[in-house]
């Protein structure tokens, strides 16, 4: 692959650039939709932009894009097209995984090599879910009969770019100590398969499928450490790893619900589509019941957003007591969203009567319908009667693996 030129600077450049880039998705966003094909053409339209390495962890020399940003970036986006902001939104996240898991000179040798190639990260390290009869359908890591690389056989369900991706991050589980593993994958090796999902009711566009594993060869060197299943074992700073994704997650959510009102907006103001009035006055109640609505969960979010940016920046350094505050304000963060996302999407479906609104309220459903509502409530408000301070704080663990 052409080496690309490593992107250092930061700010309103790229929140412009997102700005660019969202504009060209939205022209066609409704007939792309509906093709469902994997997202090739989408996935080049961000290459060219250079969104893909805006996420460049900080470095001495100044070098770094804050999360802040990367975090406007992928709501920008994915308020023009939301199954594109997640995939750049978990692109960037696993893009951290050697920060998250491995060790310092990993984590530099792996940023330094995506920058410099340009890489698209897919993956997903929150486990397999368990079938039925209680076996684990992901992957498994052990070592060639000559003694040489270790070999991944198996599958996984991944929810982005298993066409696109250049690296995948994943968890397997080692065939010697039978504990999961964190690896970096070759997504281009040819024994790595590939198979799209079946037709979804929404995030179309994500380029989600099944990657299948057979005998793909994993360097040592991209075994980046453990899954950090064990809540007594795992530190601070590699339990951000799923705040981050529930934290993007929420970022995406927040996004298409956006640019469902924005769409319902112009579509008010143009003279071509008379219907529904919207100089009624239950209509502009309706629409100002969703601004305020999106208002506050903008502010929530950014609140989480600034929380989770202080965490990663401390990086080992990080105590429990400030991960799981961090926790706390991304769960409350992901519940006040997902009620004004999905209240939102329901209601400019039923005030608009134009072609493709539809896809906001399909993509909204199918990021944030279903979620635990109750357990959810119930850790927020554990952590905030229960915690302990200057010590682990009793909620730290429920918010581990929300996502």
């Amino acid at each position: 692959m052409a080496e690309v030129e490593v992107i250092t600077t930061v700010g309103d450049h790229w929140r412009r650039v997102a700005d660019e880039v969202a504009d060209d998705l939205a022209v066609d966003a409704v007939d792309r939709e509906r093709a469902g094909e994997p997202p090739l053409d989408e996935v080049a339209r961000l290459r060219e932009s250079g969104l893909p390495a805006v996420l460049v962890p900080p470095a001495p020399d100044g070098r770094g894009t804050p999360w802040r940003d990367a975090c406007a970036v992928v709501r920008r986006i994915a308020a023009a097209d939301g199954s594109v902001g997640e995939l750049l939104g978990r692109h960037y996240v696993l893009s951290w995984s050697a920060r998250f898991f491995g060790a310092p000179d990993q984590a530099d040798a792996l940023e330094a090599r995506s920058a410099r190639e340009g890489w698209l990260w897919a993956g997903d390290t929150a486990g397999p879910v368990p079938l039925a009869h209680g076996d684990l359908p992901g992957p498994a890591l052990g070592p060639a009969a000559d003694g040489g690389h270790l070999l991944l056989h198996g599958h996984r369900a991944l929810p982005t770019a298993v066409h696109d991706a250049d690296r995948l991050v994943l968890d397997a589980v080692c065939s010697v100590t039978h504990e999961p593993v964190v690896v970096v994958v070759d997504a281009r090796h040819p024994r790595v398969g590939r198979a799209p999902a079946p037709d979804r009711l929404g995030r179309r566009l994500t380029g989600a499928g099944t990657v299948r594993f057979d005998g793909v060869p994993v360097d040592t060197a991209d075994v980046l450490g453990p899954a950090g299943r064990d809540e007594e074992l795992t530190p601070p700073h590699t339990a951000l790893a799923p705040l981050a994704l529930s934290l993007m997650l929420t970022q995406v959510a927040l996004g298409v619900a956006e640019g469902a009102l924005a769409e319902a907006g112009d579509l008010g103001r143009s003279a071509r589509r008379p219907r529904p009035s919207y100089g009624d006055a239950d209509v502009l109640q309706a629409y100002g019941e969703l601004a305020l609505a999106l208002h506050t969960a903008s502010a929530v979010t950014d609140r989480a957003t600034a929380a989770v940016a202080d965490a990663l920046a401390a990086g080992r350094e990080l105590g429990h007591e400030r991960r799981a505050d961090a926790a706390a304000r991304v769960a409350v963060a992901g519940a006040v969203t997902a009620k004004a996302a999905l209240l939102t999407g329901e209601r400019v479906l039923a005030l608009t009567d134009a072609e493709g609104v539809d896809r906001f309220w399909r993509n909204i459903l199918a990021l944030v319908d279903g979620r635990p509502a109750g357990p959810t409530m119930r850790a927020i408000g554990d952590h905030y009667l229960n915690s302990v301070r200057g010590g682990a704080p009793s909620a730290s663990w429920p918010f581990l693996y929300a996502e």
